[in-house]
């Protein structure tokens, strides 16, 4: 067997976990150690676990740190900053604010020499390509993306944020009478509201205005007013014991015309028990990629577009041609 490839995990949340997961099905990959900001004494895991302040030690013993850090603020800090000092990868999925995370990893990697893969996942990610993919086959065409049903937790935070509620999950759901008709053929015009629904289960405190709490999450700006909302209130024990799992998944449609005005239909789908562990698996995959491309001498950001997929795959060339193509 080929020389392992050797991973450090920066983040240790269920991303994290789920990378350490993923790395264990994958026989030419290794984790030397785990980075955290916690208390490492205070983290189990099946490698070593230490201090982020810990991670230059290893410059040079690391081919690849997975970066399993959240959008909002680790990732615009901990990405150009890991990349410094090691090739990277990363999940940063705030859709908007992509080309400026990837100019300022894209300086640092250049100047370093290191290769810097952003924005990997599924979205974006597999269905960003999957997008682009569909657009460059079919010009003439409407792309349609739907997510869900699965937990948003973007949404889930927000709901625990409003006053009076303890805990809450947040579903986001395809109207499957607007994907059949997109799945036809029709092309419709379709609103943000008309592509999903959202459902929210709520745990109140005790004496908590259930109305105005209901209230407040649908008529929330950004993520809730937009959207046919709705809200159920649980207790505790059913919230625990229904909706602690994290499933996911979406579909990416193009309807588009060809030749004579025959219609022809793109879809490509995931249904995902975990959300974490499959983006977790994804971005193993790209962190094989990032080595492979290190070792080719290339340098600098990259995204999911720049990459030849042969190379997310352990197998050779030779392989892939006899044995996939």
């Amino acid at each position: 067997m080929t020389q392992q490839i050797k991973v450090g995990i920066v983040g240790y949340g269920n991303l994290g976990r789920g990378v350490e997961k993923a790395i264990q099905q994958n026989p030419d990959m290794n984790v030397i150690a785990v980075f955290t900001r916690r208390e490492p004494q205070g983290v189990i895991a099946t490698v070593p676990v230490l201090h982020i302040s810990e991670a230059k030690k290893y410059i040079g013993e690391i081919d690849v740190m997975i970066l399993c850090g959240g959008s909002a603020t680790d990732l615009p800090e901990q990405g150009p900053y890991f990349a410094k000092g090691f090739n990277t990868v990363d999940s940063y999925d705030t859709h908007a604010l992509i080309p400026e995370y990837f100019a300022s990893v894209d300086a640092v990697a250049q100047e370093a020499g290191h290769v810097s893969i952003i924005s990997t996942g599924w979205d974006p990610g597999l269905f960003s390509l999957n997008r682009m993919l569909a657009e460059a086959i079919l010009p003439e065409g409407k792309e349609y993306t739907f997510w869900g049903r699965g937990v948003s937790q973007g949404h889930s935070d927000a709901i625990r944020r409003v006053e009076g509620v303890t805990h809450g999950v947040q579903y986001t759901i395809p109207v499957e009478e607007v994907v059949a008709k997109v799945r036809e053929g029709l092309n419709p015009q379709l609103s943000i509201r008309d592509k999903h629904l959202r459902e929210c289960f709520v745990v109140a405190q005790a004496g908590a205005d259930q109305s105005r709490i209901e209230q407040e999450i649908k008529q929330m700006p950004n993520y809730f007013a937009d959207y046919d909302t709705i809200v159920h209130f649980i207790s505790e024990e059913e919230l625990k014991k229904n909706h602690s799992a994290m499933p996911h998944g979406g579909t990416v449609l193009r309807s588009g015309t060809t030749g004579d005005n025959n219609t022809q239909i793109i879809e490509f789908g995931l249904k995902l028990d975990s959300n974490p562990e499959f983006t977790a698996s994804v971005l193993v995959a790209y962190a094989r990629a990032a080595y492979k491309l290190a070792g080719q001498g290339q340098v600098g950001a990259k995204t999911v577009f720049d990459i030849p997929f042969g190379l997310l795959s352990p197998k050779s060339a030779e392989q892939l041609r006899k044995e996939l193509l």
